[in-house]
């Protein structure tokens, strides 16, 4: 079994990877740190040293590898499915699941994050929310091509579970 969990940047993707992961007896990888593990720099230092355009490279390559291992939940990186024909490679190689959260829950979450995200770093609330919205409005063709979506936030382990078996 190899499931994807997709969704934009502080949905949930690593916390409830982790439980789902746990509950199904799976190994669990983020997909960022598998990249800093294979290119020994932070997601920053990549953004900040060789430029969007290359961490998607390696964003890519690192999505290939990945859907060749069994029995994993991979919390992919907020972009991950959007480039390329990355969501389409998800979907062949395994169950994609779209968290799908709201724009405010969102943007209160990444305030208060600790990571250093380049794509939001320096930004206030309001141009957070913006920026949300408006990466939402071109990323969704992409998010909406999973096989299943959750947007509830209490949904269970037993729930997902049965969604996906």
């Amino acid at each position: 079994m190899r499931i994807y969990l997709i969704g934009f940047m502080g949905c949930g993707k690593s916390t409830l990877g982790k439980k789902l992961a746990r509950s199904a007896g799976l190994q669990f990888i983020d997909m960022d740190d598998y990249i800093e593990e294979r290119n020994c720099k932070t997601v920053p230092q990549i953004f900040a040293e060789d430029g969007e355009t290359e961490f998607r490279i390696k964003e890519r390559k690192a999505l290939e590898e990945l859907s060749r291992f069994s029995d994993v939940v991979i919390a992919t990186g907020g972009g991950a499915p959007c480039f390329f024909d990355n969501i389409d490679l998800m979907n062949r190689t395994g169950k994609t699941i779209y968290l799908d959260t709201d724009p405010e829950i969102l943007a209160s979450r990444l305030m208060k994050s600790k990571i250093d995200r380049p794509l939001i770093k320096g930004k206030s609330r309001q141009e957070l929310i913006d920026y949300i919205n408006n990466t939402l409005a071109e990323r969704n063709k992409f998010y909406r091509k999973a096989e299943f979506r959750i947007s509830r936030p209490d949904t269970g382990m037993d729930e997902i579970m049965d969604m996906i078996a």
